[in-house]
């Protein structure tokens, strides 16, 4: 028994509750369970329940054992002062709040079915690449759908939240912020942290003032990335190093480590050199970027806004010191897409929720449903399980779903998992009376044994997933 399956149990009301009555005789009625807590706290906040006669309105605690609430030192917390019911699989012990009032107590050990217990250990103890590998055909393509819209929205909050911390830092800076997680987009996994910290280094005022050239823009750039910290052969290196020099003495600045930079495993198009020059070259052709995101009419507009050309040293150069053969190294195409789905999407969804702007926090979500779908290992997977994505906005639902839920086996949060804890047919009615009871610390994977010899012929050896479009 975990205590999350407990709060499954009540939240989604998946328990007996016929005769409901705590330790002490009085009848219980679940009004409303309450709404899931995830911070500190009692774990489900504004239930409603009749106790008795009475119908109370406050908070509800879980644990796996009512003792739990004393090892916890909930008695000590004011916190809890407001707790109208202690919902335990075992009660073990008489639990008080702060002031000596008892709280009423409800046991589950003989209300939760052995059914349940199977189907969550199928889950939980799944090696699949998810644990619904095998039974997502299972569920209907309503529900797959519905939930994936809410997952590409958390995505986005999670986004927006990040670089709502960052706006705060920057007091409300939001040309500021826009330029910062532009570099860490720029930079990949790899090198999205040192791009933003050489950007916070860097201010954009301070890049504004030496904007008119681009060679002063490199410089202060290139140097305060710390890569100018070498001796070098080639002459613009050298050229851009004594730049620094004196731009660094007037102002003040100070260099990254040079060694905060990733070369290992990275293709030459991609190397922080080239990011950086591509950064510089972006600061120089234009300035206001996000306001011309928000002026944007459409997804090649937005394109446009990417479209650079790099000085001559790059073109025939990754890194310094080192010529390669002449080619242009603009944007490519799939940093572009990155750098619209993890910064101007977000940032346009932020900004149009904090000013109450519908359209610019629309455009937000417009330019995910317009832009292609991703391609990478996970979403190849899922195209695999039958869950075809298309566009970027399905990917990253997609994505938020495998390493937000999926990976931490998080499925009773989530509805396939709760789609498929659901009884899926009468022939499982009889199964619901049987309850864990005290078998609640033994292998569960015996239930699911249990499970499949009770129903062996309702069940299938294996399920063929049938192919969803989203």
């Amino acid at each position: 028994m975990k205590e999350e399956l407990l709060h499954y149990a009540w939240r989604m009301r998946r328990f007996n509750a016929t005769a409901l009555q705590t330790t002490d005789g009085e009848a219980v009625e679940v009004l409303h369970p309450g709404q899931l807590n995830t911070h500190a706290g009692p774990d489900f906040l504004n239930a409603r329940l009749r106790i008795g006669d009475t119908v109370w309105a406050g908070n509800v605690e879980m644990h796996l054992r009512s003792s739990d609430w004393l090892q916890h030192g909930h008695q000590t917390d004011t916190a809890y002062d407001n707790v109208i019911l202690h919902v335990v699989y075992e009660d073990d012990a008489p639990i008080q709040r702060g002031n000596g009032t008892s709280i009423p107590c409800l046991e589950m050990k003989q209300r939760i079915s052995r059914r349940l217990a199977a189907h969550y250990q199928r889950l939980i103890q799944s090696e699949q690449w998810v644990p619904c590998a095998n039974t997502l055909g299972q569920v209907s393509e309503l529900t797959l759908n519905l939930w994936l819209d809410r997952m590409a929205a958390e995505r986005l909050e999670s986004r927006a939240s990040k670089i709502m911390e960052q706006l705060e830092r920057n007091r409300e800076g939001w040309e500021e912020t826009f330029y910062q997680f532009m570099a860490r987009s720029m930079g990949g996994k790899v090198n999205a942290e040192p791009m933003q910290m050489l950007a916070e280094r860097t201010p954009l005022l301070l890049l504004y003032k030496y904007r008119h050239s681009l060679f002063q823009v490199e410089a202060l750039l290139f140097g305060q990335s710390g890569l100018l910290e070498d001796t070098f052969e080639d002459e613009y290196p050298r050229r851009l190093q004594q730049e620094y020099r004196f731009l660094k003495q007037k102002h003040g600045l100070t260099p990254m480590p040079r060694q905060t930079w990733k070369y290992l495993r990275l293709r030459p198009a991609n190397f922080p050199t080239i990011r950086i020059a591509q950064l510089a070259t972006m600061i120089y052709q234009q300035a206001g970027w996000f306001s011309k995101a928000m002026a944007a009419h459409d997804l090649t507009e937005l394109n446009n806004f990417f479209t650079i050309k790099l000085s001559n040293y790059w073109w025939d150069h990754y890194t310094f010191d080192r010529a390669s053969q002449r080619k242009a190294k603009a944007l490519g195409e799939q940093t572009v897409r990155s750098v619209i789905i993890n910064t101007v999407a977000p940032m346009l969804f932020l900004y149009g929720t904090r000013k109450g702007d519908d359209r610019i926090r629309d455009k937000g979500l417009d330019i995910l449903e317009k832009l292609p779908p991703e391609q990478n290992k996970v979403i190849r997977e899922w195209k695999h399980l039958g869950v075809k994505a298309g566009s970027a906005y399905h990917t990253q639902a997609l994505l938020q779903l495998k390493q937000q839920y999926c990976t931490p086996k998080r499925c009773l949060e989530c509805a396939i998992g709760n789609a498929l804890l659901k009884p899926t047919s009468k022939a499982e009615e009889p199964w619901l009376n049987e309850m864990i009871g005290e078998d609640w610390d033994k292998d569960w994977s015996l239930f699911d044994l249990e499970y499949n010899q009770a129903f062996s012929h309702t069940l299938q050896p294996s399920v063929q997933l049938v192919q969803m479009s989203i």
